[in-house]
């Protein structure tokens, strides 16, 4: 007989991880190791627990779920981070994907779907609930593209207000090097301005978690 899959979930709304719990608790194949309430949480108690599995909300106190997916996955490659959130924009779904979470629901989903998406993830597969497809289809259909990690990074360094030489310098990557990262991060994201950029990053969760503006 296969071990269940072990779950974590990861939502500071204690009636929402308490709900997901009774539902995922009623499948034999499935055991709910903890609830925790932020992405620090989680990431203090990531060797401990050694999930397959975490549901995670998006955004939470102190350390948001962007972040503490990208931190996990340094960590844990083989864990599948399943993002569970309220945000239907394609914004917040390409840049989840983009830290490397495994699938998008939103919370809205039949309950049932949860566990199909655990099921899909554990096969090693991407899942994308219905609403988060929709979401994508004209985004996918016009050709839009996701940023990559290095321009994700990039996009925080430069939502902290850095300049393109102080990128540069964390970065170890040269001036010239920043300055075309930031125009395709620009091109993508439809954005002209430095300012544009910043409030991107605030609203889509990006500066969560490191001390900016939280």
């Amino acid at each position: 007989m296969t071990e269940p899959t072990k779950v974590v979930i990861v939502d500071d709304h204690p009636l929402v991880a308490e709900g997901i719990e009774a539902l995922l608790e009623s499948y034999d194949d499935i055991r709910v190791l903890a609830t925790v309430s932020d992405g620090q949480q989680m990431i203090d108690r990531l060797d401990e627990l050694l999930p397959d599995v975490i549901l995670m909300d998006l955004n939470m106190p102190g350390l948001g779920g962007l972040s503490a997916t990208e931190m996990i996955l340094e960590r844990r490659p083989e864990t599948r981070v399943l993002v569970l959130s309220m945000h239907d924009t394609p914004q917040y779904i390409t840049t989840a994907l983009g830290h490397g979470a495994s699938g998008y629901l939103l919370k809205d989903v039949p309950t049932e779907e949860i566990k199909i998406a655990i099921d899909t993830v554990m096969a090693g597969e991407r899942y994308l609930c219905t609403g988060a497809e929709g979401a994508l289809a004209p985004v996918l259909s016009n050709g839009g593209e996701q940023l990559t990690n290095r321009e994700q990074t990039i996009l925080l360094q430069l939502a902290q207000g850095k300049s393109n030489k102080e990128v540069a310098q964390v970065l170890d990557i040269s001036v010239r090097t920043v300055e075309t990262h930031r125009k395709n991060i620009k091109r993508k994201l439809g954005i002209s301005s430095t300012a544009g950029l910043t409030r991107y990053a605030l609203e889509h969760g990006v500066l969560q978690g490191t001390g900016v503006n939280s």
